[in-house]
Order: C-alpha cells, then structure tokens, then sequence
C-alpha cells in the first residue's frame, strides 16, 4: 500500500501545471511502435509475462553486477507467478526471438544462466524510462535525467532495482484496480494509455495527437487481432469507463482519468527517485560469470 508521504506527494505532482502534458507525452510513447521487428508489444504487455521478463532482467543484473545468486531458469521460476511449465515455456518463446540468451557458467557448465539481450532491457524500461521522462518535464530538467539512461547497462539497473523494491514491498500497482484489470490482458495496458493519450489530445493544448481509436488502427499498432481490440473496448464501454463513437474517444470515465494520473504520478516519482540513484552511483562491478 502507498504510505501517507507517497500519497501526499503524488497529489502535489498531479498540481504542477506540466504534469499533465507530460503525461500525454508519455502515453504517447508507450503506443510507439518498437524497434524490434518481432510483436513485442502482444509478447511482453500482459503482467504475467511481463513479469518473468522483468524478474529475469533483475536476476540477470543482480548477478553480473551485485554478486546475486546465479539467474537460472531454477530460481526465475520460484520468483514469478507463473507456474514452473509456464515460465519455462515463455522464457523459450524469448529464447526463440533472441531476448534472451542461456550460456553456461564458468564454474559448471551443467549451470545455464539466463542473460537478457539488450533488446528486452530497452522494451521492459519503455515505460519507466519515459515516467523519468515525465518527469523531467514537469521538473524543466535539460539534459534530464531520462536522456541519461542510455544503453543496456543503465536501463538493466533500472529494471533491476524497481524489480528488487517489488520484491522487497510488493507492487505500485495494487492500488489501481482498473489499471491493473488492463495490465492483466494482453495489449491492454497500453490500450489504456491510447485512450488517456486521446483524451489528453482533445484537452491538452500541444499534446501529441492521438492514435486513430478504430479496431484496425488499434490492432495494427498493437499487433493484436481486431477481435481481441474489440473485446477489450467492449468490456470498458459496458464497465461505464470510456464511449468510442465513430474510431474516436467520445467519453472517458473521469474516475478512471484520476485513478490513472495518480498512478503515473506515483511511477513519475518512483523512477525519477531510481534515476537519481542510478546516475549518482559508481559504475557497477561486473561478475565474469557465464561463458560466451
């Protein structure tokens, strides 16, 4: 749970004349299209599965950098929700689209370690990268401390850090329930930020413009079926949450709306905090762990 200091700064962020700009900016960088030719965005937007990529990056730089315990496919599956067939089927799914690659370890090659391919790290940090990004522009931060993340080695410790907190004291998520119904289907995260990006569109002067909200553009973008778009709107239109009229937003819920930005003023802050920590840190040591 959000502690009364947490809350209390969420709301004074969610006052500042920017925040709301910047976080149409973010929304509109979670429905970019990815750099990687695979569909990440139908193979990592579910919670459950972004979850073990998440808990393998931690464990992947926990071990190279912090003296962590080895990051076998062993100790991901005691971490995750998934059941152990589960995990391991999906962390061959990532084998097969080169996010991760298993080598042996120096000590044992009996021992596989599961190291995460720059190319995951970039895509599991989109979205705390881009809430750092937020938040330089609420804080006018030129250069911010976003541009500063550059490269695997820094987005892997930011990953890994957040995962460690999680791991210490749960998720940020729990306190959002319609978020966290979003996040729980496929695509349906950032399905959400589409729909708060186009309401920001229609109300924010200088937000970016919104994706087209029909079910095609919706599936184009987010390499999901039509169908699967117009399950997700249809059960959101019939929950009262949001009225789509002709590939347009027509209404959103302002419940909805409120619960959501103070959800991304609590993420704004939390990687800003991890940001800070991170740039002002020595370089992390590296554990010659695993054969290439």
């Amino acid at each position: 749970m959000l502690d009364d200091h947490f809350r209390t700064r969420i709301a004074l962020l969610r006052s500042e004349r920017a925040f709301r700009r910047a976080v149409a900016g973010y929304c509109h960088g979670m429905v970019e299209p990815s750099q990687i030719v695979w569909p990440s965005h139908k193979l990592l937007n579910q919670m459950a599965r972004y979850v073990v990529s998440f808990m393998l990056i931690h464990n992947d730089y926990a071990w190279r950098h912090h003296g962590g315990p080895r990051p076998t496919l062993t100790a991901l599956q005691a971490m995750v929700g998934l059941s152990r067939r589960q995990t391991a089927g999906f962390v061959s799914a990532l084998k097969a689209g080169r996010y991760v690659t298993a080598v042996a370890d120096r000590g044992d090659g009996r021992v596989k370690c599961l190291q995460a391919a720059p190319s995951l790290v970039s895509e599991i940090a989109r979205s705390g990268r881009l809430f750092a990004a937020a938040m330089d522009v609420v804080a006018r931060r030129v250069p911010g401390r976003a541009a500063q993340l550059d490269g695997p080695d820094r987005l892997g410790e930011l990953v890994c850090r957040s995962a460690a907190h999680v791991l210490r004291h749960g998720t940020l998520i729990a306190p959002f329930p319609r978020v966290l119904h979003f996040a729980e289907r496929d695509c349906g995260y950032p399905l959400l930020t589409a729909l708060v990006g186009a309401h920001y569109a229609a109300t924010i002067p200088g937000a970016p413009a919104a994706i087209p909200l029909s079910l095609r553009g919706l599936a184009e973008r987010l390499d999901v079926s039509r169908a699967h778009i117009g399950n997700l709107l249809g059960e959101a239109e019939a929950a009262g949450w949001i009225r789509i009229s002709g590939g347009r937003l027509a209404a959103l819920d302002p419940t909805l709306l409120a619960e959501y930005e103070a959800w991304a003023a609590g993420q704004m802050l939390f990687y800003d905090d991890l940001a800070a920590a991170i740039l002002a840190a020595p370089p992390a040591g590296t554990v010659p762990a695993c054969a290439s």
